[in-house]
């Protein structure tokens, strides 16, 4: 085993997609022939629906026992339950209409609407994930991570040279001024992601290529936050073929 980073390279967005569902499935399959639950963290954006879909709609998800997977979100959007723009209302559609996840293993950010100020919805969520983590954790060490990125390089709700990117001593952190509409944010901050057994970030599109190339580079995490995820185990960057252009040939993997 080894944490070093990888990079899979596929040739357009719809190969990433089906790749990564396929991948997602047979680890999930294995996590649970070696453990009794499995614990995932899931991001917004198209590439994350993608992928999410496209796992959704394979025929393999029926040898997945979904009553023993859980689903945690790395980050939402400040707005009313619903709302088009929450991650969880497009992960509906895309993924839980499809699987058979039981309600109680789902595990979402509070609504603007649910009564409660936004730092109160980050102390609520920090709660739920230190009640569902091993002794001695603030939170589960999720099995796998999803994450994708911005062409500015931030990951989550982690943007550049925020404040959020320095802090280590809490597991939700909520934002005020994301410079991406809407401007309200919960995010899990990195000693959390980088808890996590597998961290997945994918990436399409050539506007991506440069922040990838930086973040692979070592750029300094406030310029490039994706630069500071690192999985326990895995930590691997699934890109097409465009976003790929500034990868050094080294670090590029056929397999994993």
């Amino acid at each position: 085993m080894t944490n070093e980073r990888r990079v899979l390279v596929h040739p357009d967005k719809q190969a990433l997609g089906a790749s990564v569902a396929a991948r997602f499935i047979t680890k999930i399959i294995d996590v649970l022939d070696e453990q009794e639950r499995a614990d995932i963290a899931i991001s917004g954006g198209s590439v994350s629906s993608l992928v999410l879909a496209a796992i959704g709609q394979s025929p393999a998800r029926e040898s997945v026992d979904w009553s023993k997977v859980h689903v945690w979100w790395v980050d939402e959007r400040w707005v009313p339950a619903g709302d088009a723009e929450r991650n969880i209302t497009g992960t509906q559609t895309d993924f839980f209409d499809h699987v058979d996840i039981p309600e109680s293993n789902i595990h979402p950010i509070a609504a603007s609407d649910a009564g409660i100020s936004i730092d109160e919805a980050a102390a609520q969520y920090e709660r739920e994930l230190q009640e569902a983590a091993p002794e001695g954790a603030v939170a589960p060490r999720f099995d796998i991570t999803l994450l994708g990125v911005g062409p500015d390089g931030h990951t989550a709700s982690l943007f550049p040279e925020f404040p959020q990117l320095d802090v280590t001593d809490r597991a939700v952190l909520s934002v005020d001024d994301s410079p991406k509409p809407p401007p309200q944010r919960l995010t899990l901050t990195f000693p959390v992601i980088n808890a996590s057994q597998r961290v997945w970030v994918i990436l399409s599109g050539a506007e991506k290529a440069s922040v990838l190339g930086l973040a692979l580079a070592g750029a300094a995490v406030d310029e490039v936050p994706v630069g500071g995820v690192q999985g326990r185990k895995r930590t691997v960057f699934f890109v097409d073929q465009d976003a790929a252009r500034d990868v050094p040939e080294n670090l590029i993997a056929s397999t994993y």
